[in-house]
């Protein structure tokens, strides 16, 4: 099949895709399997290799990335039933002080999302928000936005949270997690002042009459911390989330200086992001010990693996599509026409990144989607490869990208979205001048900052 013909197969079956998925409310793993399947039998790829195909893409990602994921999940669920997580966002309150509601509110969204998914961290941080909101009157809707922007910032750029956890595995960074959480962690903090400025100006310019504000106001802030009886300390609220990432940096330092031997050897082994995580595991569990419950460990982890057990599907469904992609001859095509194409550079990722999650809605499908047609960074035969995204470094910078891109924007066809507004007793049409809005802005900070980092680094 010709060049331009295998990319309009491909524009085709992206579009069948996002139909599939938003408007047949076909699962994202089926409706992967199926685009992979279709594109392979148009592509004409052989029949006798096609299952071969299939296989290889799906149980690479698997082998990869998928202990990881399980380990930051388990992490998250945690730190979320312990009231670790309150725990965190107490610190943060007491940090940054209650005169400073809205940049307490992001800092505190920001920190506890990078354990715990965006939508139950708003859930369980809003009582926090609504209690600021009747101690020290605070308007709701710019502390809303301002949480909901802290939680989708760690959410979408920072490990271990699964999206970026895959995306970095996808692109050929599984072994470097530190690496990704680094960028994350400096991509965020431009996308985090964007959103306080944002929160701050809708505290001036949208309000929620008393009643509907006073309607979510179910317990105070000192009743909630109590519901979860006396909360972990600082130092065992941390270490799930500190400890994997001391380890992986420790591994990183032993690694540049060359440290050999027995001590070069153990580092290594300690770095490693699956071994790395489980440490956080096991903290996890000493944590769960010191609430007082161990005995919860079992349900807690058959209801996280629950949750993530579709992301890993979709994940491994993301990387047999790029599989197809690759053997079907399109990368052959792009690289042909590199002089073209890789004028998109690091947009690239993005505009496809941000078009699978407008019209899906998904940030998660939309990081593993667009990292798995992006493929490894190392592989002659990727989209990478064809782009000039050729070094670790580029590879980091286009997981960025892919994240910066799963941001625009959140609308009535993410659940993220009926989170924040619900809670917050915004109307649709509000929702769509907060929570739609701050997404725009923060996806397009997100790669300005990227594309400014990739002047200077690549």
């Amino acid at each position: 099949m010709s060049g331009i013909a295998l990319i309009i197969c491909f524009v085709i079956a992206i579009i069948i895709m996002i139909w599939m998925i938003s408007k047949l409310k076909v699962h994202p793993f089926l409706a992967l399997m199926t685009t992979s399947l279709a594109l392979a039998l148009i592509a004409d790829i052989s029949l006798s290799k096609i299952p071969a195909i299939i296989g290889d893409g799906f149980s690479s990602t698997f082998k990869s990335i998928g202990i990881v994921i399980i380990f930051g999940a388990i992490i998250g669920t945690v730190l979320e039933k312990t009231g670790a997580a309150l725990k965190l966002a107490d610190m943060v309150v007491n940090t940054v002080g209650q005169k400073r509601p809205e940049l307490a509110m992001l800092i505190m969204g920001w920190v506890v999302g990078i354990p715990v998914f965006c939508d139950s961290g708003f859930v369980v941080l809003n009582p926090i928000r609504e209690a600021l909101r009747k101690k020290i009157a605070a308007n709701p809707v710019g502390t809303a936005v301002a949480l909901s922007g802290g939680l989708y910032a760690s959410h979408v750029f920072i490990p271990p949270t699964p999206g970026p956890i895959a995306a970095a595995g996808a692109v050929g960074l599984g072994h470097n997690l530190l690496l990704v959480i680094g960028m994350g962690t400096v991509v965020s903090i431009p996308v985090l002042i964007a959103s306080y400025f944002f929160a701050k100006h809708i505290s001036k310019t949208m309000v929620v009459s008393d009643i509907d504000a006073d309607a979510v106001i179910v317990q105070s802030y000192d009743d909630l911390i109590k519901q979860y009886g006396k909360l972990p300390s600082g130092f065992l609220s941390l270490a799930p989330i500190f400890m994997p990432i001391l380890f992986m940096a420790l591994g990183s330092i032993t690694k540049i200086m060359g440290v050999e031997g027995s001590l070069g050897t153990l580092m290594n082994f300690l770095g490693n992001p699956i071994i790395a995580l489980a440490i956080g595991v096991i903290f996890s569990v000493i944590l769960l010990i010191n609430s007082g419950k161990s005995s919860e460990f079992d349900n807690l982890t058959n209801e996280t693996l629950k949750i993530v057990g579709p992301i890993l599907f979709i994940t491994a469904a993301g990387g047999v599509l790029g599989k197809v992609i690759t053997d079907a001859g399109f990368v052959d095509y792009i690289k042909q026409n590199a002089h073209i194409i890789s004028t998109a550079g690091i947009f690239f990722p993005f505009i496809i990144s941000a078009v699978l999650k407008t019209a899906q809605g998904s940030s998660t499908v939309a990081i593993i989607t667009t990292a798995s047609i992006m493929g490894m960074f190392n592989a002659s035969d990727s989209l990478m490869f064809a782009l000039g995204l050729t070094s670790e470094i580029a590879a980091a910078l286009t997981v960025m990208a892919i994240a910066a891109g799963a941001m625009c924007v959140s609308h009535a066809n993410d659940s993220y979205y009926w989170v924040v507004t619900n809670f917050t007793k915004l109307t649709p049409q509000q929702g769509y001048k907060t929570q739609t809005m701050l997404t725009f802005i923060m996806g397009v900070t997100g790669i300005l900052s990227v594309y400014i980092l990739s002047l200077i680094l690549l």
